[in-house]
């Protein structure tokens, strides 16, 4: 049987993020069988959905504490998926949802906002595009006012970029017996994206490879 990848979608996502999600791990080698979660979607989110998946990604969507209003009743529920052996995705919001204040709590630390740290290279929270250095490589990413992620240790997460200021733009780490994967930027992000928000596109590629990276990294044993 093929590993079940939810991808949530509803009040607590934006329309384009939960597809971009669903079409990148689609897109990997791990032959996920690709579902939508959610109040409206016909796998309803909560511990009978995520006893049968591999992986629960968490897409881009609004502010934190209203996605955090909706989903709050679940946070039991993931923390215990992730807890067993689950696998945690989440990207720009999601990654603030895996944080503590608010959220599920499955980080060795929390979040904070990119735009809000010292010498932040983009400092409004509009549609931007942002540097990253990716296991040494500089990379240029789609960014809307994603977080940085604050670790307890520093050796408590396997750190894949960093954003120009040093700050933490994405990373793997331990739940218990799972993983959890976040990035503050949208690697996920397609032309289309950029083009809405009146930016230049990378000129070499976007970043879907950096997000197949991700996807390997947190799916590794």
């Amino acid at each position: 049987m093929r590993p079940l990848a939810l991808v949530y979608r509803g009040p607590a996502s934006l329309p384009g993020c939960p597809e971009a999600v669903a079409d990148l791990l689609k897109s990997s080698k791990h032959g996920f069988d690709v579902r939508f979660t959610g109040p409206d979607e016909k796998f309803k989110l909560g511990e009978a959905a995520l006893a049968g998946a591999a992986l629960y990604a968490q897409p881009g969507g609004g502010t934190l504490g209203s996605a955090y209003r909706k989903l709050r009743r679940h946070r039991d529920d993931v923390r215990a998926f992730v807890e067993g052996g689950g696998r945690y995705l989440g990207f720009c919001l999601g990654g603030y949802l895996a944080g503590a204040t608010p959220g599920f709590g499955l980080l060795p630390g929390d979040t904070d906002r990119y735009i809000d740290t010292e010498d932040a290279t983009v400092d409004h929270d509009e549609d931007a595009v942002v540097k990253v250095r990716w296991r040494g490589r500089t990379r240029k990413l789609y960014f809307q006012d994603g977080p940085v992620f604050v670790l307890e240790k520093p050796d408590a997460a396997d750190v894949l970029a960093t954003y120009p200021n040093g700050t933490v733009a994405a990373l793997v780490a331990p739940f218990g017996a799972g993983r959890v994967g976040v990035v503050g930027p949208h690697p996920e992000a397609t032309r289309d994206w950029y083009a809405d928000g009146g930016l230049r596109p990378p000129l070499l590629r976007y970043g879907h490879d950096l997000g197949l990276d991700l996807v390997d990294s947190v799916m590794a044993r």
